[in-house]
């Protein structure tokens, strides 16, 4: 038979160690990815650039790693949320961390009412996605003419998005008298970021987007920009013409894309 000393001993240490590591456990997402330093760094002046080709790939590796960090978080609330879905038909009770992460993501992703069933989880699945690398890098590129705008240089604002309370961001000197809207002003990359991705998973304007991503994941396809972007039609007043263009600039900037 085992030493009784050296066994108690041995479930001391176990328990300390669960200590140690509960916190841990317990941390959102994001603080258990490390985070790019370009999250936090300041646009460069993509207008020095004299050779298209190194203007290109200087644009999308700066984006690059603050669309990865966000969709990583992404993807690890994805995997909460599957780990409750499992749970609830199972039949078994949620922790009270499931039950908060729960809350806060309904709240996040904007959904009308708390889940409470297999069905709401899914529901809230739909939304609590992924948006392909490429997708999110040719729309920045396209809405921002490939980093040089004042929107993106002084605010961040890469996607053209914009807000609704006076002094958010800019005035478009091209706005309607009766118009109220300004474009966003983000304090850094991670923040812009961040506001599109959500935007893309909880705006109704995109619920085709959503669908069509949702579509994918039953099928056990993989989500490519080349599908979603056919989502994205609401975006521009140009419509298919600007889903056209965003495709066009998918496949001839491959190589820039991928690196």
């Amino acid at each position: 038979m085992p030493d009784k000393g050296k066994l108690i001993q041995g479930v001391f240490f176990a328990l300390v160690g669960f200590a140690l590591l509960y916190p841990f456990l317990q941390r959102e997402p994001e603080a258990l990815i490390p985070a790019p330093e370009q999250l936090h760094q300041p646009v460069p002046d993509f207008d020095l650039y004299t050779d298209v080709d190194e203007k290109k790939q200087a644009f999308f590796d700066y984006l690059r790693p603050a669309v990865e960090y966000h969709n990583q978080i992404i993807l690890n609330d994805r995997n909460l949320l599957q780990a409750i879905r499992q749970k609830m038909i199972d039949g078994q009770p949620l922790s009270r961390y499931q039950k908060n992460k729960l809350t806060k993501l309904s709240q996040s992703y904007k959904l009308d009412a708390l889940p409470h069933d297999v069905d709401g989880i899914n529901r809230l699945l739909r939304r609590v996605d992924i948006v392909p690398v490429e997708l999110v890098l040719v729309q920045a590129a396209n809405e921002s003419a490939w980093g040089t705008s004042r929107f993106a240089r002084q605010g961040f604002n890469f996607f053209g998005m914009w807000c609704f309370r006076k002094g958010c961001g800019f005035v478009p000197k091209q706005r309607d008298d009766d118009a109220g809207h300004e474009v966003a002003k983000f304090k850094d990359l991670s923040h812009a970021v961040k506001a599109y991705l959500a935007n893309i998973n909880s705006h109704y304007a995109y619920s085709e987007l959503r669908g069509i991503r949702a579509s994918l994941r039953r099928n056990q396809q993989s989500v490519t920009a080349e599908y979603l972007v056919e989502g994205l039609m609401s975006y521009s007043e140009r419509g298919q013409d600007y889903i056209d263009e965003l495709l066009h600039m998918i496949r001839t900037n491959r190589k820039y894309l991928t690196s």
